[in-house]
């Protein structure tokens, strides 16, 4: 057992949510980061004990274009800035991880510069990939290299190379030395090395007991990177997609189905990252058809194997769309002054509060077996049992109540959340509320706490403008159509036989991968649209090694 098994994590995009500049001057230092600190209190209060922060250290943008891994943003403030505020959680009991970005850097790192200067001559022109010197690029460099996703701002660091591995390891021995940081959360891990990744778990056992590495990973067997050898755990967005199209379809079959999956995947093994959004999806109060199943999808985040996190302003309810061309209403600024009356009176806070508090005091949704007990398309009712206890989980996205009954040891139940009791004498009736759901478990089995109130569907508490976006000519709107609009008649490809991974084009890889998962069962409209939507050379390659 280890601190993250039993984390509840808030989600902080630093830049978003003090409302930095969008481009670094590189000028003088402004410390924003101390705005955060009032919501530390608020963080631990609202039931959570973990806070994933980042990107932090020095860029020219989002973040993600890293100049010097070893200073916080001027944006953001200084070292010092950074250090109080991991100390400020680790006083309240809140472990902090925070973001490595280590699969590309910016233009202004100090490698990537000198090769700029010194061409053929730096002793820095093997620490990307594929340099070529007789190349160029749109920013007339006289030479060009390989990126990420098609941009030459983020520029591939060879994960191959034993300097980059060393300098990179010694990035984690210094975070941890200097801010006393409890784990990582690896971005673009979907196209790290697995060797570069193993080194890095090699450094987490070293730094500290329980250090945590996490990796973004989008598609492919999981179990891939989450072992006991590469990561300790990855984010889960096949639960993610599930959790919000399961209540807009009324389709508890697919959240269950995805469970299932998952849990033959990794049985009670290893935990996956949970989530309903994050800086880069849609906030889950914008994408709930019926705005009341915020209920239902929170508790079953909470409840569900894995490690539960949320969005930093998401348990105020706000709406955040992802526009095509910005993600600025993804990663708004929230001010504590405005936000912290709020804090005491929203009703969505308090679930979340509840939510969280429950998941720390019952051992069993943290370790315990899972169960599927009912199914229908608009009831779900599980289990997870540990050392002798047994805790029920019953979710309703009906506009209508429902009352439904099950195998339960016998004795009184009491419902965590609304306060609902009924006895079992080996069968178990319940009444779930529309658009709701409890935990059930014998009384006595927690603290006795106040009943919550339903949360009904109300206009959310704030709204994020989403992004005007500039006027496009209707033959230019056509060509971008997103490809998954058109995936039940896309053309299909011929995968070459005799060409490697490496070698072969996004439309070869994105057919060799359909054609795997033909080989499993029917190919949906949605498992098209997830494989169309991945236009990423290096993350695709990735994928379709995960079916070896």
């Amino acid at each position: 057992m280890a601190w993250y098994d039993e984390a509840v994590f808030y989600h902080i995009y630093p830049l978003g949510m003090t409302g930095a500049e969008k481009k670094n001057s590189y000028g003088e230092v402004n410390h924003r980061l101390r705005e955060l600190f009032p919501w530390i209190d608020h963080i631990k209060e609202s039931g959570f004990n973990a806070i994933y922060i980042g990107p932090l250290f020095e860029s020219v943008g989002h973040g993600y274009e890293t100049t010097d891994y070893k200073k916080l943003d001027s944006r953001l403030g200084d070292n010092a800035d950074l250090t109080e505020f991991v100390s400020l959680c680790h006083s309240k009991g809140i472990r902090v991880i925070l973001d490595g970005v280590f699969n590309h850097t910016g233009r202004d790192f100090f490698a990537f510069s000198d090769i700029k200067k010194n061409r053929e001559a730096s002793p820095y022109r093997d620490w990307y990939c594929n340099v070529n010197f007789w190349g160029n690029n749109e920013y007339n460099d006289g030479f060009s290299y390989d990126n990420w996703g098609g941009y030459n701002l983020l520029a591939k660091l060879n994960q191959h190379n034993s300097q980059v591995r060393d300098y990179i390891c010694d990035v984690i021995r210094f975070w941890v030395d200097e801010f006393d940081i409890d784990g990582i959360r690896l971005d673009a891990a979907d196209v790290l090395d697995f060797n570069f990744m193993q080194s890095l778990r090699s450094v987490a056992n070293e730094v500290k007991p329980d250090f945590w590495l996490m990796g973004e990973v989008i598609h492919g067997d999981y179990s891939r990177w989450a072992n006991d050898g590469t990561l300790h755990s990855v984010t889960n967005y096949q639960l993610h997609k599930a959790l919000y199209s399961g209540h807009n379809d009324k389709n508890y079959f697919e959240i269950a189905h995805t469970v299932k999956r998952l849990n033959d995947m990794f049985g009670n093994k290893l935990s996956l990252y949970n989530f309903v959004d994050n800086h880069d999806v849609e906030r889950i109060y914008t994408k709930l058809t019926n705005k009341a199943n915020f209920t239902p999808v929170h508790i079953l985040l909470y409840t569900l194997p894995g490690i539960p996190s949320v969005y930093y302003g998401s348990e105020f309810a706000i709406e955040g769309k992802k526009e095509r061309f910005s993600d600025d209403s993804l990663r708004p600024c929230l001010s504590w002054e405005e936000y912290s009356k709020k804090a005491k009176t929203s009703e969505h806070v308090k679930l979340l509060s509840r939510l969280g508090k429950t998941r720390q005091s019952i051992p069993a949704l943290s370790y315990g077996d899972y169960k599927e007990v009912r199914l229908t398309c608009e009831q779900y009712i599980f289990s997870r049992s540990y050392n002798g206890e047994t805790v029920f989980v019953a979710v309703n996205n009906s506009d209508k109540d429902a009352t439904l009954s099950f195998p339960a040891p016998t004795g009184e139940y009491k419902g965590t959340l609304f306060g609902k009791k009924a006895k079992s004498d080996g069968n178990l009736t319940i009444t779930i509320h529309a658009n709701s759901g409890d935990i059930w478990l014998l009384s006595g089995s927690v603290k006795e706490a106040k009943p919550l109130k339903l949360i009904k569907p109300v206009k959310a508490e704030k709204k994020v403008e989403p992004v005007k976006e500039p006027e496009v000519k209707e033959a230019v709107k056509e060509a971008v159509k997103e490809p998954y609009l058109k995936a039940s008649v896309k053309e299909a490809v011929t995968v070459p036989k005799n060409k490697s991974y490496e070698d072969m084009t996004v439309e070869e890889l994105q057919q060799a991968i359909l054609d795997r998962m033909a080989q499993n069962g029917p190919v949906t409209d949605y498992m098209k649209k997830t494989v169309y939507d991945n236009t990423h050379h290096g993350s695709l390659v990735t994928w379709i090694k995960s079916f070896n």
